[in-house]
């Protein structure tokens, strides 16, 4: 979705990033190739803990300050941002579980 719909990713993007539509398209990239590594058994530890520390920094630099934001602003996206964060905590578990393969 990243490379499909960049320009939706563009709301949850902090102001202080630069390039911010680069970073999401990177990021939609960087997705689909720690995925891929995920299938060889020789990668799949690595790819597992890089897609770890990219959903804890997506989780720290976007999704909760997003939720923080939408609930400061009273913004109607609150509840499913709220809804999006034990999602991210249980794609990391997820991710996890690949580390130990």
């Amino acid at each position: 979705m990243h490379l499909i719909q960049t320009e939706e990713y563009l709301t949850m993007m902090p102001t202080w990033l630069p390039a911010q539509k680069v970073l999401i398209i990177l990021s939609g990239i960087a997705e689909i190739i720690l995925a891929a590594l995920l299938i060889p058994v020789k990668t799949r530890a690595t790819a597992a803990k890089l897609i770890v520390v990219m959903l804890v920094v997506f989780s720290f630099v976007i999704h909760i300050p997003e939720s923080i934001g939408y609930y400061t602003t009273g913004n109607e996206k609150f509840i499913a941002s709220i809804i999006r964060l034990p999602i991210q905590v249980l794609f990391i578990v997820w991710a996890w579980m690949f580390v130990k393969k």
